[in-house]
């Protein structure tokens, strides 16, 4: 029997749990449009900072999956939480973004949060796309080429969102 996955935040110093699997998600040049040689520190700095959350899914101590949550905008925006997730290669379409999906909505919930938006969703990435619209996020805009995909060129994002 498979032992159960495990969601939990994590600050700065256990950045490192993450590091291996954000530097491959970066890498790869298709979902993320951070830089490729993003640095460690750069990469802890975002997603570990006030007010931005870190969180890892994991199962037996071997980290599968992270997410990041934090308000989408400082100021008059704060209401609207954003968040960004990455899943081992090795473990996609098993359920572990999903489930960080589901985590992210309820903490955001939890924490004074009304709706959630995505900013930058790559058009190419179909199932990241087909299961944010299973969790009730709807398209609300397309940004034409804003994403410079490694193997497909300039290609569109989208903006999702939902209300919580």
């Amino acid at each position: 029997m498979t032992a159960a996955l495990s969601i939990r935040e994590i600050g700065a110093d256990e950045f490192g749990l993450v590091w291996p699997l954000f530097r491959s998600v970066v890498a790869a040049g298709d979902t993320y449009s951070y830089p490729p040689d993003l640095t460690f520190e750069q990469a802890r700095d975002w997603w570990t900072s006030p007010p931005t959350r870190c969180f890892i899914a994991e199962r037996e101590k071997l980290v599968l999956g992270c997410y990041m949550l934090r308000p989408n905008q400082p100021g008059l925006g704060d209401h609207v939480a954003n968040a960004g997730y990455m899943v081992s290669h090795a473990v996609r379409g098993q359920g572990v973004a999903s489930a960080m999906c589901e985590h992210s909505m309820a903490w955001a919930r939890d924490a004074g949060f009304t709706a959630m938006q995505f900013n930058f969703v790559v058009s190419t990435n179909t199932s990241a796309v087909r299961l944010w619209q299973r969790h009730g996020f709807r398209i609300v805009g397309q940004v034409p080429g804003a994403f410079r995909h490694a193997a497909h060129g300039p290609t569109d994002v989208y903006v999702m969102h939902r209300p919580l």
